[in-house]
Formats: structure tokens, C-alpha cells, sequence
């Protein structure tokens, strides 16, 4: 049971620790943004099979590597700014950082090690422009935009309107950023042994 719930009234502004012991009495998942409560609703399932194939891949990633890491997927939050936190689709982080939440609200306030975002119809305009500038804001050294279905890659970054995965990379206080689409190999500055091309991201599969 979590200990001292908080009770919304309608547009309530929520502090940090206040979102941290929310009750909603339902299953929906928030995320908080500059203090508003902003529901997350279910994924289609290609969104949710990228999701878990790519928490696969960096635990494979980690394992071989004999890393003290973890993948974790839709479970555990990123806290941005002061009264911002993110749930990102899949999360990178060192071990020690989440066993260090121990039973309390499970959101980072130190930076995770890789941030992805699947983006939807709902949320490109969140994944492109206001979670970059956060997730850059809060030294997040690998960010990826994974858009299989191109909905925001010719508006926000000026490619075709074709899937493309984009992976930013923190270079001092900002990010340098590459696009990968097709048959692509990615690149990541966190798993340099990766072996993976864009399609594969897309289907959620490695057999292609």
C-alpha cells in the first residue's frame, strides 16, 4: 500500500513528492508534466512489441557486456524538471539507481543511461520537441526517437515521411543527432557492439 496518497481536485498543480505518492484508484499511468497530471493511454501493439524487443536487445547487450545495467520498459519514470517526470517506453539505467528507489515510486532522479521514446500520432510533437529539450536539459546521454511509422520525422527533422530511428547523442550540453531508416545499421555511443538495423526496430524483430 502506498502511504500518503494524494487527492486531486480538478487542474490541482502537483509537487514532485505529491505526484511520487498519487493514488488514482484506477490503473491509468500519468505522467507529470510542469505539475499537470497527463494520462498515458494503452499503445497499439506495434508500439508495445517495439517496446519489448528493444528492452530485450539491451539486456542481451548488457549482459554480454557484464554491465551493471538494466533495461527496463514503461516501469520506471525519469524526473525532468521540478515538477516534470517522464515514463519513457524504455529506459537504460546503472543498477545501484534503481535499487536505490527501494519500494517508493519507482522515478529516477538521476539520469538514466539511454531514454526511448515509440512515437504515436498523440505524442510527436512531446517526443521531438519538449521531451528532447528535457531529456537533453537533464544530461540523458542517449535519446532515441524511434517514429515507425514516419508520422513526425518530415515536419521535426526535415526527412522523408518514412520510419527513421533517431538517436541523440550528448556531446558537452547538447545532443548531435543521426537518423536510421531501412536497412540502416544503428549506431549507439552506449552499445558500440550493436548489431541492429532500423527495419528491425520497426518489425520488433531479428530474423529479417
Amino acid at each position: 500500500m502506498v502511504q500518503n496518497a494524494t487527492t486531486l481536485t480538478p487542474l490541482q498543480i502537483l509537487t514532485f513528492d505529491q505526484y511520487l505518492h498519487h493514488q488514482a484508484g484506477t490503473d491509468t499511468r500519468y505522467e507529470l508534466v510542469r505539475g499537470l497530471l497527463l494520462p498515458m493511454t494503452p499503445a497499439p501493439w506495434p508500439h508495445s512489441k517495439i517496446a519489448k524487443f528493444l528492452e530485450r536487445i539491451f539486456d542481451d547487450e548488457i549482459t554480454q557486456q557484464g554491465l551493471p545495467w538494466e533495461a527496463v520498459r514503461g516501469d520506471v519514470g525519469q524526473r525532468t524538471e521540478a515538477n516534470t517526470a517522464r515514463l519513457p517506453d524504455v529506459l537504460v539505467a546503472q543498477q545501484a539507481d534503481l535499487d536505490a528507489l527501494g519500494n517508493r515510486s519507482a522515478v529516477l532522479e538521476v539520469p538514466a543511461l539511454v531514454v526511448v521514446e515509440i512515437v504515436s500520432e498523440s505524442s510527436k510533437l512531446d517526443d521531438y520537441l519538449y521531451k528532447l529539450a528535457e531529456y537533453r536539459a537533464q544530461q540523458i546521454p542517449e535519446y532515441w526517437v524511434v517514429d515507425y511509422l514516419g508520422l513526425g520525422a518530415a515536419r521535426y527533422i526535415g526527412a522523408a515521411q518514412v520510419p527513421t530511428v533517431s538517436i541523440y547523442s550528448l556531446v558537452g550540453a547538447t545532443y548531435q543527432v543521426q537518423q536510421f531508416q531501412g536497412l540502416d545499421g544503428i549506431v549507439s555511443p552506449t552499445f558500440p557492439a550493436l548489431v541492429l538495423t532500423a527495419e528491425q526496430v520497426f518489425k520488433g524483430r531479428q530474423d529479417l
